[in-house]
């Protein structure tokens, strides 16, 4: 593995000259300054708790990817896959439980929103594209091939020798996560096709692909990526250990990210449809 000699050296700093380390940060300051006009104008919409799970997403992608968890990824499959569920499962439903489109909208100056972004928003081929995105089959099969695809020995094994193949398997991750969670937080000011009660076989069904490949790391008799025999491994941790534990760490975070708002939906369709956690933007606001 061509950049593991040299990775002990740099796995305890920060990596700041991401692109996206400067990103989220802008991201967040224009979020928190479209969201104290929103929540003074409509409090019941947008209450303190979105700009907490937002701010808090931005968080999540921050350490995922300037941390030295980044680092220490390529030297240990499980450090690499706990990296890979804050960035699939964690900070893209915090990000969207932001609910980020209208704040994000009312930060901007009234003269470019009028000027630029409503011929935007109004553009018939634009919503045409949106709509198809956004599909929840489309979203769903955006992080379903991310997994699989990705997790395939040969395109793993790119990834470890590459950090330009590595950046973009966490590219990958991360849009087919923010499409996947789309649907589910029902971010405005998209409209599901679907009915509600479909997001419960939806995530259901991630699961299961997601329980397939962790079982596959957790139970395999070879060692799927070579290249993590040629780092270090301390006494009674060997390279098998690792690849099992990566399946561990993919299995039960996983499992909870996709189950937990399976089990919510449920209870609010089935024993108590007025008290939502994901609760659709209400009709004033689209």
């Amino acid at each position: 593995m061509e950049h593991h000699v040299h990775t002990h050296l740099f796995s305890n700093t920060w990596d700041l000259n991401h692109v996206v380390v400067w990103i989220m940060p802008v991201i967040a300051v224009w979020y928190t300054h479209g969201f104290r006009i929103v929540h003074r104008q409509m409090p019941s919409r947008y209450p303190v708790w979105r700009i907490v799970s937002l701010l808090a997403g931005v968080l999540v992608v921050f350490l995922a990817v300037a941390s030295p968890l980044h680092a220490w990824g390529e030297m240990r499959l499980y450090l690499h896959m706990s990296q890979h569920m804050l960035l699939t499962m964690l900070a893209p439903p915090l990000l969207w439980c932001g609910q980020p489109v209208i704040p994000l909208l009312r930060a901007l100056p009234p003269r470019l929103i009028k000027r630029l972004i409503s011929p935007l928003l109004i553009s018939t081929a634009l919503r045409a594209i949106g709509r198809t995105i956004t599909h929840p089959m489309v979203c769903w099969l955006a992080l379903s091939s991310a997994i699989i695809v990705w997790h395939l020995p040969r395109c793993y094994e790119l990834v470890l020798h590459s950090e330009f193949w590595h950046d973009v398997q966490h590219e990958c991750f991360f849009v087919g996560a923010l499409l996947f969670w789309w649907p589910v937080v029902d971010v405005w000011p998209s409209r599901s096709p679907w009915a509600r009660w479909a997001m419960i076989p939806y995530l259901v069904s991630a699961d299961l692909i997601n329980t397939a490949q962790s079982a596959i790391l957790s139970f395999s008799s070879q060692l799927l990526y070579p290249s993590y025999a040629s780092v270090f491994h301390p006494a009674g941790f060997s390279p098998m250990a690792d690849q099992a534990l990566a399946g561990v760490v993919m299995w039960v975070p996983g499992s909870i990210a996709f189950l937990v708002p399976a089990i919510v939906l449920s209870m609010q369709i089935f024993d108590r449809p007025t008290t939502r956690v994901f609760k659709p933007m209400p009709s004033g606001a689209r």
